[in-house]
C-alpha cells in the first residue's frame, strides 16, 4: 500500500509540474521582457567567464613555474586579447570588403543556383511523379533553410553591432575573474549549500576533466583549420579566402556535420568560377580533415569525451533540430554534462540506496 501510494504522490507531482510549466510559458508576455533583461546583463560575465575558463590553466602553470600570479594573468591576458585585437583591427576592413564583394556577385550566384535548378528538372522530368515530387519539396525545402540561415546570421551582425558597449566590457570582467580566480572559488564554496558542497566539487572537477581539454583543444583546432584554410584559398586565388576561412573553422567544431557544412559556400563559389577550381576546393578541403582527423584532433583534443560516436551523432542531430546551427555547437558539451550528471545521480542513489539497506539489516 506504501509503495502504491508513492506513485500516486509521485504521479501527482509530475502532473502539477506541467500544469504549472503550461501556466508559465502561457504568461510568457510577463516574464520574457523581465528574462531579456536578465540575459542581457549576464551575457557578458557568461562569456568573460569562458574566457577566464579558457585561459586560468595557462596562468596556473606559468604562476607554478615560479612567475609571480598577477603577472602570469596580465602575461597571459595580453597576448589573449592583444592577439584578438590584432586580428580584428587587420581583419575585420578585409572581412567587411569580401562580404561587400559577395553581395554584389549574388545575382550571379543566383543565375548560377537558378540553371542547376533547370538542369536538376530536366534530368529528373521523366522520372516517376512521386519522385520528382519529392526533389521539388527537398529543393524548396533547403531554400528555406538556406533563407533562414542568412537571416539569423545577418540578424546576429547586427545585434553584435548594436551591443558594442556590452562586448566591450567582457575584456575587463574577464582580467578581474582571471586575477580573483581563487576568490571567486571561495565565494562559490560559501554560497553552496553545505550538504552539496563536496558532491559539488566532485561534479565540476568531473566535469571540468571531461570538457574543458574537449573545449580548449577543439578551439585551437578550429583557429588552425580556418586560418590554413584561409591561406590555402588566397594561395589558389579563391574568391573571398578569408571569409571561406572564417566560415570552415566556425563550422568545423560541429563534429563530423561541420566539415560538409563549411564546405558548402565554398564549393558553390568555385562552382561559378570554374570545375578547376572546385577541384582545388575539393582537395583542400579533403586535405584540411585529413589533416584535423588523423593529426591534429588525436594529438591536441584526444579522446577527453570517452563517448561513443554514435552518442554524439544522436546529440547533433537533437541538437540541429532544437536550435539550429547553434544547437549543433552546443549539442557535444551539453552531452558531456548530462554524462556527467546521469553518472553522479547513480552514484548518489547507489550510496543512498545501500545506506537505506545497512540502517534496515
Amino acid at each position: 500500500m506504501d509503495i502504491r501510494m508513492k506513485w500516486y504522490y509521485r504521479l501527482g507531482f509530475l502532473l502539477l509540474l506541467f500544469v504549472v510549466t503550461y501556466v508559465f510559458f502561457k504568461i510568457g508576455m510577463v516574464w520574457q521582457p523581465i528574462l531579456k533583461i536578465i540575459l542581457t546583463v549576464l551575457f557578458p560575465f557568461f562569456v568573460a567567464g569562458l574566457i577566464t575558463y579558457l585561459l586560468h590553466p595557462l596562468v596556473e602553470k606559468i604562476h607554478q613555474m615560479g612567475l609571480h600570479r598577477g603577472l602570469a594573468v596580465i602575461i597571459i591576458y595580453t597576448l589573449f586579447f592583444g592577439g584578438i585585437g590584432f586580428a580584428l583591427y587587420k581583419g575585420i576592413p578585409v572581412f567587411i570588403k569580401q562580404i561587400r564583394d559577395l553581395s554584389e556577385s549574388l545575382p550571379q550566384f543566383a543565375d548560377q543556383y537558378r540553371f542547376w535548378l533547370r538542369e536538376i528538372q530536366n534530368q529528373t522530368s521523366e522520372w516517376p511523379m512521386g519522385i520528382h515530387e519529392r526533389i521539388e519539396d527537398g529543393i524548396v525545402a533547403f531554400e528555406g533553410r538556406l533563407e533562414r540561415l542568412l537571416s539569423t546570421v545577418l540578424t546576429s551582425m547586427v545585434n553584435i553591432f548594436n551591443s558594442i558597449f556590452v562586448i566591450a566590457l567582457i575584456p575587463f570582467i574577464a582580467f578581474y575573474m582571471l586575477k580573483d580566480f581563487k576568490v571567486l572559488k571561495k565565494a562559490a564554496w560559501y554560497l553552496t549549500p553545505k550538504k552539496w558542497r563536496h558532491q559539488g566539487v566532485h561534479f565540476l572537477r568531473d566535469v571540468n576533466e571531461s570538457l574543458g581539454s574537449y573545449i580548449r583543444g577543439q578551439l585551437l583546432v578550429c583557429v588552425i583549420i580556418g586560418s590554413v584554410s584561409s591561406a590555402l584559398f588566397w594561395f589558389i586565388d579563391m574568391k573571398y579566402p578569408l571569409l571561406l576561412g572564417f566560415i570552415i573553422g566556425v563550422t568545423n567544431v560541429i563534429p563530423y556535420f561541420g566539415p560538409v557544412i563549411g564546405a558548402i559556400p565554398a564549393v558553390i563559389i568555385a562552382a561559378t568560377v570554374s570545375m578547376k577550381m572546385v577541384i582545388f576546393i575539393a582537395i583542400i578541403i579533403f586535405g584540411l580533415q585529413f589533416l584535423e582527423g588523423n593529426i591534429l584532433s588525436p594529438l591536441i583534443v584526444g579522446k577527453s569525451l570517452h563517448m561513443h560516436p554514435l552518442m554524439i551523432m544522436m546529440a547533433l542531430l537533437a541538437g540541429g533540430e532544437v536550435s539550429g546551427i547553434l544547437g549543433l555547437i552546443l549539442a557535444v558539451p551539453i552531452l558531456a554534462v548530462v554524462k556527467v550528471a546521469i553518472l553522479h545521480a547513480r552514484n548518489h542513489f547507489m550510496k543512498k540506496n545501500e545506506g537505506t539497506l545497512d540502517s534496515e539489516h
